[in-house]
């Protein structure tokens, strides 16, 4: 009898921060397989990197904003259908503390901009994911939990 090993099955990690200013969320609009879609500020974990490290560095490469995180928000798991890829998104809350003068934005990026919740959920058909508006509709709802939840280990 023939027997296969085991599967290994790894997730794509990613980081999302939503970000609250005057009622308002910082979102990016970007170009995805020639579509013109809407995200929090996202991207992969890189090698060695920090979750918290993570969200630092895709808020400010995807809108040119430092940000302060403060809070996680959740952590996500969603296969995307057309792919079959598996995403495990941690998403964490921050503040805004100063755009970045000249910023050059990643490629893809065509702009930050800054929504109200409706307005957001109005564009639904344009969002990236789902996690976009689940992630949103936690935060707005009150998902709140201390950031010693994220550990690194040296």
């Amino acid at each position: 009898m023939h027997t296969q090993p085991p599967r290994f099955w790894q997730p794509d990690i990613t980081v999302a921060t939503v970000v609250v200013h005057d009622g308002r969320l910082l979102c990016v609009e970007e170009q995805v397989n020639g579509a013109l879609v809407i995200n929090q500020p996202a991207g992969h974990l890189e090698p060695d990197e920090s979750l918290i490290a993570a969200a630092l560095r895709e808020t400010r490469e995807e809108t040119g904003w430092n940000v302060r995180i403060t809070h996680v928000v959740g952590f996500y798991q969603w296969k995307a259908g057309e792919t079959g890829k598996h995403y495990l998104r941690v998403a964490f809350a921050a503040e805004r503390l100063d755009e970045i003068a000249d910023a050059v934005l990643d490629d893809g990026i065509v702009r930050a901009l800054w929504l109200s919740p409706q307005e957001l959920q109005a564009q639904a058909s344009r969002h990236r994911s789902p996690l976009v508006w689940k992630v949103v509709a936690d935060y707005l709802g009150g998902s709140r939990h201390p950031l010693t939840l994220v550990q690194q280990l040296p």
